[in-house]
């Protein structure tokens, strides 16, 4: 028989020792101890912040001191905790952060770590400091600039028409996508979006008809939420009625709201600091996203497949000819039309134009412009706004366009030779 564990002693533990460590594994399971990660990162900092000399905060040394071990030490305790963490924010955007740290102070993963900090008064901030209370740990965006000191990142996604789909990374694709399809799956956050044909199916053409949203169960901030929209039904309450996340002390943390019944929903959450706009225009569905980076990268790879995240499939990705078929109305009539309301001939009017263009209905202008509103008004860098894909236009240029962009060559050619 091989040997068992044993403990420190060489000795096999006794049955009153295992079930000991049970319950007390139980215990810790019961609940997620990050804040106490936390907590003792920053005691172990304080002495680097006042003491303010570089070398103590570099990341090397053979000591335990300075930044590195303090980093190590930090994510050591996150290890410790993680699995008792799952689905928590405050831990996954503890450990995105020791990530960024360590890289900033040129830390090694390996190597001696801090030593315990002393038992002493709470921090300044913590709970245990009335003349500090600590930060509502269902206002993600206060409990990040506590944590961080800083604002957090966001990221926008968006989907509407054809379905055309903005990423998180600034890929414009329009897709071909039947069925139920993932925009987002995290450990906060699903949403799945449920397209069929639109006109004729020899274009390939889809729109989103049905939308399904999950708010997953988090602590003591909200009860599972599911929100479900399908063309001519777009209401304004959750699947089970209620307008927020229940009667937990965060329960007002996630709320949904509309301006205007029936056609535009706009959904809360402060918890994990995203907001999402559900649109009915046209006869389609449209969704845009502003979420949190630490929020949108907390997945695993076996929730990889995310149309906001890595865009479109290849092979769910209309090609160039595919875009340039004969459709209801002329590919010259829908420039003009789109044209009124935008002006730029990006990634939006080029997705406006083909919409129309297959459709013939005029009302999908509203949905392009609809969206770039989303994304002007949640994107972070408005540098970003406009996209122009190498092959997002050229299918959907009219000659005029063509002549016009060889008129423009020609003149500059003159200038340069002159």
């Amino acid at each position: 028989m091989p040997p068992g564990p044993r403990s420190s002693h060489g000795r096999l533990p006794t049955l009153s020792t295992l079930i000991l460590l049970l319950l007390l594994c139980g215990h810790a399971h019961s609940q997620c101890k990050i804040l106490r990660c936390n907590a003792e990162y920053v005691s172990s900092t304080l002495g680097l912040r006042s003491a303010g000399s570089p070398g103590a905060h570099r990341g090397g040394g053979g000591g335990g001191g300075g930044a590195g071990g303090a980093l190590r030490s930090y994510a050591l305790c996150t290890r410790r905790t993680a699995r008792t963490c799952r689905g928590d924010l405050a831990f996954h955007s503890a450990v995105h952060g020791i990530e960024d740290l360590m890289i900033q102070h040129n830390c090694s993963r390996q190597g001696p770590t801090a030593p315990p900090p002393p038992r002493g008064p709470g921090l300044p901030g913590s709970a245990s400091d009335p003349a500090q209370p600590a930060a509502d740990p269902c206002d993600f965006e206060k409990r990040f600039a506590r944590l961080h000191g800083r604002r957090p990142g966001f990221l926008h996604c968006a989907a509407f028409g054809d379905p055309h789909v903005r990423s998180f990374h600034h890929h414009f694709h329009t897709c071909r996508v039947q069925g139920a399809w993932p925009l987002l799956d995290n450990d906060f956050l699903f949403v799945q979006a449920t397209s069929s044909p639109v006109a004729s199916e020899a274009t390939n053409a889809t729109t989103t008809r049905k939308l399904t949203i999950i708010f997953k169960n988090m602590q003591e901030c909200i009860d599972q939420r599911v929100y479900q929209a399908e063309v001519d039904n777009l209401p304004a309450a959750f699947e089970d009625g209620s307008v927020n996340g229940g009667d937990r002390p965060g329960g007002s943390s996630l709320s949904i709201q509309t301006a205007h019944p029936g056609s535009h929903v706009e959904i809360r959450a402060a918890y994990i600091g995203t907001t999402i706009i559900i649109r009915q225009t046209a006869g389609q569905l449209s969704f845009s996203i502003k979420v949190a980076e630490d929020v949108a990268r907390a997945f695993s790879a076996e929730q990889d497949l995310q149309l906001c995240v890595g865009g479109c499939p290849p092979s769910q990705r209309l090609s160039r000819s595919e875009r340039n078929r004969r459709g209801a109305m002329t590919v010259d009539t829908a420039r003009q039309l789109c044209k009124e309301g935008l002006p730029v001939e990006d990634a939006y009017f080029q997705s406006c134009v083909f919409d129309v263009s297959i459709s013939g209905d005029p009302n999908f202008t509203v949905a392009a412009r609809a969206a770039l509103e989303d994304a002007r008004a949640f994107l972070p860098d408005l540098e970003k706004l406009h996209l122009f894909p190498p092959d997002a236009g050229c299918a959907l240029c009219a000659p005029t366009s063509v002549a016009a962009l060889l008129s423009g060559l020609l003149v500059l050619w003159l200038c340069i030779i002159q």
